[in-house]
């Protein structure tokens, strides 16, 4: 319990351990694998940690990038971007994404991917993961501290206007969230966590 005897800390004081628990202890989280491309035509590819789902009608995903990365330039300028469901087939040629390179270097090239059409926007798919959602920009906003301080951290939200979905993960119209064995990521230096069939678990809502 985080009673009287817990480690408490104040994150501008540091937190006194090892390592910064606060990625450890939010999540694991969804992985932002955001596939985008400049206004010249050069493709992007790269995982965000910070990444989630905001709304349903219209639905709307938003990742963080901490500093301004060719993702979030590539968006500003072409208006749209592609997140990409990461899996545990996928898991190393997603983390070879992340490796940091100059700008114009293709992603999907160093990753050995392979990028597809995507219908209503610039960027491209990744054919390999089973489930895409193409997305238009809907805000791009700076992030403040508690005093007011702009931080090098934007958001980027957008509109999912269209979706991907290979048939293998859809059974009598539902679809199969394990089935599709996707990665979280789960902090500290590199870990990440699986979602498989015999983790999940069903509990009803109360009325």
């Amino acid at each position: 319990m985080a009673d009287d005897h817990a480690h408490y800390y104040e994150p501008s004081q540091g937190h006194g351990l090892t390592h910064d628990p606060f990625n450890a202890i939010v999540g694991p989280r969804p992985i932002g694998w955001i596939s985008s491309v400049s206004a010249a035509g050069v493709r992007n590819l790269a995982p965000y940690s910070f990444f989630n789902a905001f709304n349903y009608t219209p639905p709307i995903v938003g990742f963080s990038s901490i500093g301004w990365k060719d993702s979030v330039e590539n968006i500003k300028q072409t208006g749209g971007f592609v997140w990409n469901l990461a899996t545990r087939a996928l898991a190393e040629p997603m983390n070879a994404s992340s490796a940091t390179v100059e700008s114009g270097v293709d992603e999907f090239e160093l990753s050995g991917l392979t990028p597809t059409p995507s219908k209503l926007v610039a960027p491209a798919r990744v054919l390999e993961s089973p489930v895409n959602f193409e997305c238009r920009l809907t805000q791009l906003i700076q992030l403040k501290g508690a005093n007011g301080d702009e931080l090098p951290a934007w958001l980027v939200l957008g509109e999912v206007v269209a979706v991907h979905i290979d048939p293998a993960l859809i059974t009598d119209g539902v679809y199969d969230t394990a089935g599709a064995r996707p990665i979280l990521r789960a902090g500290r230096m590199g870990d990440y966590a699986e979602i498989r069939p015999d983790a999940m678990f069903e509990m009803k809502r109360p009325r």
